[in-house]
């Protein structure tokens, strides 16, 4: 006599293997799904689109302006343009020098401190560069095109204090 009771194990494991079979058959084809999606060529006409240069930025603004008014932001920016992509490329430049002192074996506080310290001087020397393009160009621009400046910047005014 046993303490067990006696029961059908044929059933059960037939039943364990369907669910196992279900479930082996359910990742396969997940997996299979994320490979192709994952392995096809992507459209990089679509990625090319993709640009964050001062200039582009400025001429996305230009584009929103009536046109006697866009044409004086692009002579602005044509203008100082050597003066805009010397700014920008000093700002990269500052970056680059923070991931690198991130990234330094052994790592030094206080050269990721001044390397801080050199991008956030670079930022702001950005960005003055950008808004006195963008104020001598106003300056020259009639009621309407500065009302669509104000417009503009009203709109990202949000999104550019969480940044």
């Amino acid at each position: 006599m046993s303490i067990f009771p006696q029961f059908d194990g044929g059933a059960r494991v037939r039943s364990l293997l369907l669910l196992s079979l279900a479930l082996n058959v359910l990742f396969a084809g997940a997996a299979g799904a994320v490979a192709v999606r994952y392995t096809g060529t992507v459209p990089l006409a679509r990625v090319a689109q993709i640009d964050h240069d001062a200039a582009n930025r400025l001429n996305r603004i230009a584009a929103t302006l009536p046109a006697a008014d866009a044409e004086i932001m692009q002579a602005e920016l044509r203008g100082d343009a050597v003066k805009i992509a010397g700014a920008q490329a000093d700002l990269r430049l500052s970056q680059q020098a923070l991931r690198d002192s991130l990234r330094a074996e052994p790592f030094d506080a206080n050269a990721m401190r001044a390397a801080m310290s050199a991008s956030r001087t670079a930022r702001e020397n950005f960005e003055q560069v950008l808004q006195g393009v963008i104020a001598t160009a106003a300056a020259k621009m009639s009621v309407v095109g500065r009302n669509k400046l104000a417009d503009r910047s009203a709109m990202r005014g949000n999104a550019t204090a969480t940044r």
